[in-house]
């Protein structure tokens, strides 16, 4: 399986390659040439498989220059025990006639430890692979999530060094405090003031500055990315939809070949991307519903066709989807295009010089094929967070109410039955006081401290606080720089001692 850019560089390379590289040299993001497919015995195949064996029957059909033994020790790792707090690590749960798919289990209590606790072992299998003497320095820009997932997956990974970028007061406080305490002699995180879409444009310039490319050569370093847009992290993504549909059908909720839906709280559009593939794979998937909150451009875009990011940017009590700029659309673009990487291209360009293009109808048409879309604003989020607590006793993250709101617009328009799975992609509890005030808890007193919150939402709730967060108490902030974003590259140069050089 080999890998080409949606921009139009039509040199393909491995997946070792591609993961190692992050982004395509052209600015284009990694695709494979060909979907691997499977059929109505592959998929019952994985009924009696745990989630890990799961792992290993999809992450073969992509990454097939990792051999079987290669594959079977990353993924025994990145899912062992000690780090996922369930033994099923992506639990299917019912909650009255909808499933809830469970994808924070891991030990930032986010869906971003699903693939960032193998994009590190992977990475630094592609080094060995690739025979590359430079190390790797991994750029992230974070609304929330992806930062600290990515600071744990990779601290300490020997030859790769991680700078995390996120938005000044833009994420919540408990996902601030896991990322500026975090650990390790390879980490460095920054924040920087704007929003998240200042913080990924950044980034992005960065990957595409020649120059600064030259200068990290010079100093024996590389880039390489660890959010969705690397291909390393959006393949593990796919593998939760399949176990998802095995989950169903040995729960007996469904039948082999019967179509569901699924629902996907999003922002950069790679969960639900991950999705798509699955469908193309040939997994049974009706309709991917994409659920937004208020920056709702993803909403715009999959009911007119039109991508517009000029437009007033709020700040949510779900802010891992305070986004206005979703990298990986590209990829929906190149496949609904069936592969016209001059067309991707000219409307990255002008999505970069206009902040603003369109599809055409019959490309529109294809996406609807498949994708609905839907938001909700704070006041339906809380709303939705109240209504599931009081009628089940079941405690949502505010994105994961995002999603339920959406589902009941869209059942509600549609009148659709189809069995539907709510991809619920945060622990309640990494975003406390949104969702005790919700739930019609006491809000502490700023001087019990900023876990109070934590500990006044299990004890009304009767849930465990994750260890992750938890163990925050008491821990000390080790990265305390804040910057412009015209900064970065300057702080990335202190950073990596290139001063001077």
């Amino acid at each position: 399986m080999n890998y080409v850019s949606t921009r139009g560089s039509r040199e393909a390379v491995t997946s070792a390659m591609a993961i190692q590289r992050g982004i395509a040299p052209d600015g284009g993001l990694f695709v494979p040439e060909n979907i691997p497919q499977v059929d109505a015995g592959f998929i019952a195949s994985l009924v009696p498989l745990d989630y890990r064996q799961r792992a290993q029957r999809i992450l073969g059909r992509f990454l097939t220059d990792y051999s079987e033994k290669e594959l079977q020790e990353c993924l025994a790792a990145a899912y062992s025990a000690d780090k996922f707090d369930c033994p099923e690590i992506a639990p299917l749960n019912t909650v009255g006639d909808l499933n809830i798919l469970e994808l924070w289990h891991g030990p930032t209590s986010a869906f971003k430890d699903m693939a960032l606790q193998v994009l590190p072992r992977v990475l630094s299998l592609a080094l060995t692979k690739n025979q590359e003497k430079s190390d790797i320095v991994i750029l992230v820009a974070t609304s929330g999530d992806t930062g600290k997932a990515a600071l744990e997956g990779f601290k300490d990974v020997p030859r790769i060094r991680i700078i995390v970028f996120y938005p000044h007061n833009g994420v919540s406080n408990i996902q601030r405090l896991q990322m500026v305490s975090q650990e390790g002699g390879n980490v460095d995180v920054v924040a920087v003031r704007g929003n998240f879409d200042d913080t990924q444009t950044g980034v992005k310039i960065l990957f595409q500055d020649e120059k600064f490319q030259d200068k990290l050569a010079a100093s024996g370093l590389q880039f390489s990315s660890a959010n969705s847009i690397n291909w390393g992290r959006l393949a593990p993504q796919i593998i939760y939809y399949f176990s998802a549909y095995a989950d169903l059908l040995a729960n007996n909720r469904i039948v082999a070949g019967q179509p569901v839906n699924f629902v996907v709280p999003t922002g950069n559009f790679g969960n639900i991307l991950a999705g798509y593939y699955a469908k193309l794979m040939g997994l049974p998937v009706a309709r991917l519903i994409c659920a937004s909150n208020s920056n709702n451009v993803l909403t715009d875009f999959l009911q007119n066709g039109v991508y517009d990011r000029k437009r007033e940017f709020f700040k949510t009590l779900s802010p891992s989807m305070d986004i206005l700029v979703s990298s990986n659309l590209e990829r929906l673009l190149y496949h609904i295009t069936n592969g016209n990487t001059v067309q991707v291209a000219d409307w990255m360009d002008k999505l970069k010089t206009d902040g603003c293009y369109s599809v055409a109808p019959q490309e529109l048409a294809k996406i609807k094929d498949t994708f609905w879309a839907g938001w909700a604003d704070d006041a339906l989020t809380v709303e939705a967070i109240r209504k599931v607590y009081t009628e089940y006793g079941y405690v949502m993250d505010p994105h994961t109410a995002v999603a339920w709101q959406v589902y009941e617009q869209y059942r509600s328009q549609s009148q659709d039955q189809t069995p539907c799975v709510i991809v619920s992609t945060a622990s309640p509890f990494k975003f406390n006081e949104s969702v005790l005030q919700a739930i019609g808890g006491s809000k502490p007193a700023v001087e019990d401290g900023e876990f109070a919150s934590l500990e006044a939402l299990a004890k009304l709730t009767g849930w465990q606080v994750p260890a992750g967060l938890a163990e925050l108490t008491g821990k000390p902030v080790k990265h305390t720089l804040v910057c412009a974003k015209e900064e970065m590259p300057v702080i990335v140069e202190d950073l990596l001692g290139m001063q001077g050089k």
